[in-house]
């Protein structure tokens, strides 16, 4: 039976908030989950499945990153991606503490997953696992033609450019169609707020956020890499990379799957979590 979402604004340091999406029981071993960079993503867009799915067991937490969704926003806004990474991890780490969470599995999509690796790196004791899905963080990766859709959007944000920006996220394009619409006119509203607009044009750069191999050899936590073998977004290399230089990692790759391994193997991406964690149905 699916959990019900408790979804609640979250108060952090210097009169801001996150949105955050909850479900399960507080005390339960607790999986933040951190979204992806799209224009106009949500946690809830991102993780609703997921977390209704697993929150019988698990407590889950999946907020708007910092100047995302309905959460609050930097102003003014920091310049490229490191920067970006390093205020909106600052506050990941305040809602962590605000809601007296002591240890945490982090499960990072795409930026999100970068930004687990980085706060493994800052503050390794609160850390209990980690579970990257489609995450960058490779030296000198090169971005496919899809991502620079990605990047370019509001150069033409139209919900017609949404749809077919969102529709190259899955493999199976006949199938989940009538999803990648549905989410593409979810994300409109706030697509269309100009401080969306403002922070995804600040975040990318020259600069991205990457891990060397002797800086992943330093993340010693037992970690799940999964990546869809179809994905066009984030390449398949990449967590190739990350699972052959993080100390304790698993690599899992499924086939026919894109970039929202989520959305489109949603009931296998749950049981490979609840695998990897040592949960299991009853």
């Amino acid at each position: 039976m699916s959990a019900a979402i408790r979804a609640e604004d979250v108060a952090i340091g210097g009169g801001r908030h996150l949105r955050v999406n909850q479900t399960g029981t507080p005390g339960a071993p607790a999986l933040l989950f951190l979204h992806g960079s799209g224009p106009g993503v949500t946690a809830a867009s991102n993780w609703r499945e997921v977390i209704e799915g697993l929150g019988d067991t698990f407590h889950c937490i999946a907020p708007d990153i910092l100047g995302f969704g309905d959460s609050s926003y930097p102003d003014p806004q920091p310049k490229g991606f490191k920067a970006q990474a390093e205020v909106r991890i600052d506050a990941l780490f305040q809602l962590v503490d605000a809601l007296g969470l002591e240890k945490v599995v982090l499960v990072g999509n795409s930026m999100g997953g970068m930004y687990s690796l980085r706060m493994a790196q800052l503050r390794p004791e609160l850390i209990e696992g980690i579970i990257l899905m489609g995450s960058g963080g490779m030296p000198g990766l090169e971005p496919t033609p899809e991502l620079i859709k990605l990047i370019t959007y509001f150069d033409d944000p139209t919900v017609e450019a949404m749809a077919d920006l969102l529709i190259q996220f899955v493999h199976d394009k006949g199938a989940f169609g009538d999803t990648v619409e549905k989410v593409a006119a979810e994300r409109m509203p706030i697509v269309r707020r100009p401080w969306i607009e403002a922070g995804h044009r600040a975040m990318f750069g020259p600069e991205m956020l990457s891990f060397t191999p002797d800086d992943l050899a330093k993340i010693d936590f037992p970690t799940l890499v999964v990546h869809g073998r179809q994905d066009v977004i984030v390449p398949l290399e990449c967590s190739y990379y990350l699972a052959e230089h993080l100390p304790q990692a698993d690599l899992y790759v499924i086939n026919e799957c894109g970039h929202w391994t989520q959305i489109e193997q949603a009931a296998r991406f749950q049981a490979i979590v609840r695998t990897f964690l040592g949960g299991r149905d009853e």
